[in-house]
């Protein structure tokens, strides 16, 4: 917002309109438009009715900011959508869908996008928006390349909403639908509190801790938004607001001192030149009026600003004799105290604690943030804590976007997005080389490019609109200086916001709240080392299994080598500032190189070795099973749990399973495994366990993890042993690969293979609707009756395509079959040690793992490489 001080505005209610229909999708006869080389070719909807708004845009006195959203047709955002699930199925049996998935989510997957552009280079906006065909009214108009007569209506907010229509309606032909500035920032701010995770934080000599808002419990709270001006709004509800104070004296006010005594010619310039800086030569501190000593007897310390700038009274000097940094540290320090000190005061006024910052002066940057927090901290005596946002520049363009009751993203909570860090150029020193490369050629060889020369290159002209990076869509820094703190540089701070409606919290959580998937600290520097330096090692191996899984082509091992690079420089980046990201797990790393595999063009690395482990262990699952048969009830069960901790030691993303496979092969490592088991296992509750046994449970929820052997010779005789004592088996595998973790196609595709020579597959799997008579072998009248009261086997993918699993987000079809379940069986390191160890659930759990990593072995149950985990907790009573 740019605003500047005035009287106190009070407002109840909202004053957005709404329209009372919610947008749907007509997805037949779908078409890419534009090149099949683009990484996200647009998608055109010739029989989209609907009207489609698609963007807001918060035109300010400094800056405009753009908030748009592209709609994402494929089932990967649709959600999770299983092809065997409890609710409905098609005729086509293994290739269905569900066939309510509009209907139950009128909201469709997409992307939120994030840009912004100087107000004097109104143009290039203007540009931008035409070349994105955001000014289109619909969606036959983007695909026809033409714009409808009566024009677009674009909700619009700030000053320049009123400044500018008449341009935005000659240039784009289309009408600003004008949202009031206050009302669309606490819309912006609420929206993003309640809907997105990690996105407030602390930020106090440098350290930067993330803070988990309860949407329940989050008003009231002071509002400090630093445009050109700033505006102080007590927020006390959803459209419940008042604003309280401001003051003229903010960004526009840095920016403007800032041209005039430095000559610098934009806002980040002057922040670079403020990072070497010495503001006493500037500033007189307590320390010049009392000789370099404190001033205890009121708390100040010798280095205290007493007066901005006023070292300067008593010097001869003109402006030619000071030091542009100094000028421009004295600027930030004296502009940055008196805004945190107002806010302070405000916030002590109302009885208020939180206060959130917001707004385009902030950017990211490290010292900003330090001295409200000082500022902050100091006048409350530490009782008051000044928080950030992450978003913090978009909240007006937020607000009117969500006024677009249509898309329905006022009522999205944070597990419905997914923030995503494409690697869109090169990072490395600090700086972001080169222009947003959205051509994967074009990005292959800018990354080769990249590494012939270094760092010390010249970026080439740039093919999209300049200013953007396609990395959340923030203009590249002028990182000139190599002590710039990384942090100053929003470019990648912040990724596009995936929208996955189809994604809900797992329901059998004991505590939602308190649940931290991550069982690694990552707050500890020698833990993020330690995991980074693994990550790095395991590339070359995973490099090469990814371009043999595309037919080991010289275009295929292209792609690997950018890969490879693409993902050191991400690491690059989060080792020089962990929370660059969000809050930094080893679940979130893992899944941060899934994805930047997949940005290559890599849609399942492991697809060739998954076939062949496949194959080799659905030879000998039959004499398995009947070696099973042949065991009585408790010899039988112990069996079974050994074959799965056995089972678990094929991990491809473990660099000893890499390793053991030099020596052997898949059998033999497998029966090498299981006639080393023994008890007792490190964490052993197989005898409580036991005990358990005598009741049956109802509904299981298996969440699998590896192909091969892991799946097949240990967790389908598991599936099958609770199948025989009558309880429904839910087998929960990933939706997209990772590594080579099983999905839900594979898994049915081991299941139609299985059930060919078990009748208790067979019988379930039929029972659960996964396969249809033709896939499965017809039976006679008799058999299809008994086979009707049969236990269920059923397959509903996790929603994810990750290593881990995070329960705050999982597909819809796993959190409604949940509900009913009463036991959750969590199987694999990355589910069951590196995240969920310390869960607990509703219901009985079982978490069995094999741990092939000694850190982890020493650090989660002080134990060493192979040991076995079989951890069992009865549901927690509530």
């Amino acid at each position: 917002m740019e605003s500047c001080s005035g009287e106190a505005m009070s407002h109840n209610g909202s004053n957005i309109p709404h329209t009372p229909s919610r947008l749907q999708l007509d997805l037949s006869g779908a078409a890419i438009q534009g090149s099949i080389e683009d990484r996200n070719p647009a998608i055109v909807l010739p029989n989209q009715e609907d009207d489609t708004y698609h963007l807001a845009i918060d035109l300010g006195g400094s800056l405009i900011k753009l908030v748009y959203f592209s709609k994402q047709s494929d089932v990967s955002a649709l959600g999770n959508a299983s092809p065997c699930s409890p609710f409905s199925r098609s005729d086509s049996g293994k290739a269905g869908i569900l066939s309510r998935q509009q209907a139950r989510f009128p909201t469709q997957g997409g992307r939120l996008h994030f840009v912004k552009f100087e107000t004097s280079k109104l143009s290039d906006c203007i540009e931008f928006i035409k070349s994105k065909g955001l000014n289109c009214y619909d969606i036959e108009d983007i695909a026809n390349g033409i714009q409808s007569e009566e024009g677009s209506i674009i909700k619009a907010t700030g000053g320049g909403a009123f400044k500018f229509a008449d341009m935005f309606k000659e240039k784009l032909g289309v009408t600003f639908d004008k949202e009031d500035e206050m009302s669309c920032l606490v819309a912006g701010a609420n929206f993003l509190l309640k809907a997105i995770r990690d996105e407030a934080f602390t930020h106090l000599e440098g350290h930067k801790q993330f803070v988990q808002i309860d949407p329940n419990d989050l008003f009231p709270y002071l509002l400090v938004n630093i445009g050109s001006g700033v505006s102080m709004i007590k927020v006390d509800g959803d459209g419940i607001f008042q604003r309280v104070s401001g003051t003229n004296v903010g960004g526009g006010t840095f920016w403007g001192l800032g041209r005039l005594l430095t000559k610098c010619r934009n806002f980040d310039e002057i922040l670079e030149l403020s990072q070497r800086g010495d503001n006493s030569s500037v500033d007189m501190l307590v320390g010049d009026i009392y000789g370099g000593l404190d001033y205890t007897k009121i708390g100040l310390s010798a280095s205290t600003i007493a007066s901005s700038f006023g070292k300067v009274i008593s010097d001869e000097k003109d402006l030619s004799g000071y030091r542009r940094e100094d000028i421009a540290l004295s600027l930030l320090r004296m502009i940055s105290y008196n805004i945190g000190q107002i806010a302070y005061l405000n916030a002590l006024r109302y009885g208020l604690k939180r206060i959130f910052f917001g707004g385009f002066f902030i950017r990211g940057h490290a010292y900003t943030m330090d001295t409200m927090s000082f500022a902050v901290s100091f006048w409350s005596k530490g009782e008051a804590h000044a928080m950030f946002l992450r978003h913090e520049g978009f909240l007006g363009a937020l607000g009117a976007f969500v006024s677009y009751d249509k898309l329905g993203l006022t009522n999205l909570t944070s597990h419905q997005f997914v923030e995503r860090f494409p690697m869109g150029a090169p990072y490395a020193g600090g700086k972001i080389h080169g222009p947003p490369i959205r051509d994967l050629n074009e990005k292959i060889s800018w990354m080769e490019k990249f590494v012939q020369n270094g760092i010390e290159i010249t970026a080439p002209v740039p093919m999209a609109i300049t200013g953007t990076t396609g990395l959340g869509g923030f203009e590249r820094p002028l990182s000139h200086s190599s002590s710039l703190r990384s942090d100053s540089s929003a470019a990648l701070n912040v990724g596009v916001l995936h929208l996955v409606p189809s994604l809900e919290p797992f329901p059998l959580l004991a505590d939602p709240k308190g649940y931290e998937p991550n069982t690694i600290d990552f707050s500890d520097p020698e833990e993020q080392e330690y995991w980074f330096g693994i990550l790095s090692d395991q590339l070359p191996d995973l490099v090469q299994k990814a371009v043999a899984s595309e037919g080991g082509t010289d275009g295929a091992k292209r792609r690997g080598d950018a890969f490879a690079r693409a993902f050191r420089a991400h690491l690059a980046r989060l080792r020089e500032e962990p929370a660059a990201y969000g809050k930094l797990g080893l679940a979130n790393l893992l899944e941060l190189r899934e994805e930047c595999l997949r940005e290559f063009h890599f849609k399942d690395a492991y697809l060739a070795i998954k076939q062949r482990e496949n194959e080799a262990s659905l030879a000998v699952l039959p004499d398995l099973l009947l070696e099973l048969d042949n065991l009585d009830q408790d010899e039988r069960l112990l069996a079974i749990i050994e074959g799965v901790l056995a089972g678990n030691i094929f991990d491809w993303g473990s660099r000893a399973c890499v390793e053991l496979y030099q020596s052997g092969t898949i059998l033999e490592i497998y029966r090498m495994s299981r006639s080393k088991m023994q008890r007792p296992w490190r964490v052993d509750d197989f005898d409580t366990f036991k005990m358990s046994w005598d009741r049956p449970h109802f509904r299981a929820l298996l969440f699998v993890d590896n192909s091969g052997a892991d799946i097949i010779l240990g967790m389908l005789p598991l599936a099958r042993e609770l199948l025989r004592r009558g309880t429904e088996v839910v087998l929960v595998p990933n939706s997209f690969p990772a590594i080579n973790d099983v999905t839900v196609m594979e898994l049915l595709n081991l299941l139609e293979e299985a059930s060919k020579f078990c009748e208790i597959l067979r019988k379930a799997v039929k029972a659960g609707g996964c396969l249809d008579d033709k896939r499965i072998g017809e039976q006679d009248s008799a058999a299809n009756s008994s086979e009707a009261s049969f236990p269920k086997l059923l397959v509903v993918g996790n929603g994810c395509g990750s290593p881990c699993i995070d329960f705050r987000q999982v597909s819809s079809e796993l959190a409604t079959i949940a509900r009913d379940a009463d036991l959750v069986v969590l199987e694999g390191m990355g589910r069951a040690l590196h995240t969920n160890y310390t869960a607990h659930f509703k219901c009985d759990s079982l978490k069995l793992a094999m741990i092939k990593n000694q850190r982890l072995a020493e650090k989660l149950i002080g134990g060493s490489i192979y040991d076995c985990v079989c951890r069992y907790e009865p549901r927690t009573q509530l």
